[in-house]
Parts: C-alpha cells; sequence; structure tokens
C-alpha cells in the first residue's frame, strides 16, 4: 500500500490515549507536518517524518489487523528496568526483581539502540521504516521509534 493509502486508513482511528487530540489520526499528521513545515522550512525529510510519525497506529484499523488500542498507543517504555511511576500499571512489575533497579538489564550510558523498548506503533513504524531500507536521515528513525517515550 501506498504511505497516502495507508494515511486514509487512519481517517476512521481517534487516539483517545492522547489527551490533547479529538480528531482522526489523520488531521493529527497533516497538523503536524504543517507545523514543522512552518518551523522548519528547509528541511524536507523532517516533514515527511511529521506526516508519517504516527502511521503505526493503522494496526488498529479492522482492515490492518485490528489490534486492540491497549498495545498499539500510549506511551513508550524501555524494558528490562525499572518503570517510572507516570507509566500506567507500573505497580504491576513491581514484583521482577530485574525492574526493581534503575539500570535494570542494562550499564550506565549503553545507549538507546541498546535498549529494548515496548511494542506500540512507534516501534512497528520504526521497524518498517528500517526494514525498507528507508532513505530517511537516522536523526528520523531516532524521531519515529522514541517520540512516544
Amino acid at each position: 500500500m501506498s504511505r497516502w493509502d495507508c494515511i486514509e486508513l487512519l481517517n476512521e482511528i481517534v487516539d483517545e490515549s492522547d489527551q490533547d487530540l479529538d480528531e482522526p489520526q489523520i488531521e493529527h499528521l497533516l497538523q503536524s507536518a504543517e507545523a514543522v513545515r512552518r518551523d522548519y522550512p528547509d528541511q524536507d525529510w523532517l516533514h515527511l517524518t511529521a506526516l508519517i510519525h504516527d502511521l503505526g497506529t493503522v494496526l488498529m484499523n479492522p482492515t490492518f489487523g485490528g489490534e486492540p488500542r491497549w498495545c498499539v498507543v500510549g506511551d513508550a517504555f524501555p524494558l528490562g528496568c525499572a518503570l517510572d511511576e507516570s507509566i500506567v500499571h507500573h505497580n504491576y512489575f513491581k514484583e521482577n526483581p530485574l525492574l526493581q533497579t534503575r539500570l535494570g538489564v542494562y550499564t550506565e550510558n549503553c545507549g538507546l539502540d541498546k535498549v529494548t523498548m515496548s511494542w506500540g506503533h512507534d516501534e512497528y513504524i520504526y521497524l518498517v521504516m528500517k526494514g525498507n531500507e528507508t532513505k530517511l536521515p537516522p536523526a528520523s528513525f531516532f524521531i519515529m521509534r522514541f517520540h512516544s517515550l
């Protein structure tokens, strides 16, 4: 499917986890791209990144899998270390000894490229971009993967 076909599927999805938005996702993508174009007129790659940053939300569309909201949208967070109290349901992980320390399974300053992230729309679109050898710069991949962190 083309990028635009995918964007049009988002006409049917409102991300209820985003408290600032009660419009279909397509409106959010267009508003984001326009705001970035206004603020960074010479960064074409960033305009495209803003336009497609939430394309992974398509996983919720019934014609594209119909995944439940809880496993697609919301905050992204690193796995394998203590969860911040701001993360919904963080208390369900308090019995796991690996999740009791700030670093957990990681070493100090290991870098985000070494961190395993929770699954959701961000990780999905990042993997799609990576798997298709997208020609956008590394900063675009970073934005896609971590914009909900």
